[in-house]
């Protein structure tokens, strides 16, 4: 996951705002995943760090911009707008079995990996399954034509005649 470590040790506890619109940070991530996105409108965070006496931060904002994204039916690069807003609480690590801690003690001071928590609500903004549109028809799995811009040549399997009479069936 990219990184962004950010000192919390001289935060108020009422907090401090922080604007992160460095494109590197999620490039660094598509390309460390290999994911097939491509930049759209710039993706920029403002998020509000609200130490917590003693027991961790409190992490609150808002993700949006938009990615070009790889339709899952017809293949289709498609703009893929984020509008997130989102809540993290990151725990001071207690040294037992925290693989990649998010808050660490460095020089005396506290540190949150703001980046790590960026990527995860970015990752979480992403669908499972991409469409372009709701009623994206997809390829023709024989041709590979895409269907959203007109019916291809090729002939439909009616499959087998001797199952035909049970086509119409209904149970009731």
């Amino acid at each position: 996951m990219p990184e962004l470590w950010i000192p919390i040790s001289d935060i108020s506890p009422e907090g401090k705002g922080f604007t992160i619109d460095d494109q590197a940070l999620w490039r660094k991530g598509w390309e460390k995943y290999a994911i097939p996105l491509a930049p759209g409108r710039d993706l920029v965070a403002e998020v509000t760090v609200l130490p917590q006496s003693g027991s961790g931060a409190l992490v609150r904002g808002t993700l949006k911009g938009s990615v070009m994204i790889p339709c899952d039916r017809c293949t289709a690069e498609f703009e893929l707008t984020i509008d997130e807003t989102f809540d993290a609480f990151e725990q001071l690590p207690d040294g037992e079995g925290d693989e990649a801690p998010r808050m660490r003690e460095e020089n005396g001071q506290l540190q949150l990996d703001l980046g790590a928590i960026l990527w995860e609500e970015f990752a979480l903004a992403l669908p499972v399954k991409p469409l372009c549109d709701e009623a994206c028809k997809g390829m023709c799995p024989e041709c590979g034509q895409d269907l959203n811009r007109g019916e291809c040549g090729c002939e439909k399997d009616e499959g087998d005649e001797r199952l035909a009479v049970f086509r119409n069936l209904k149970i009731k």
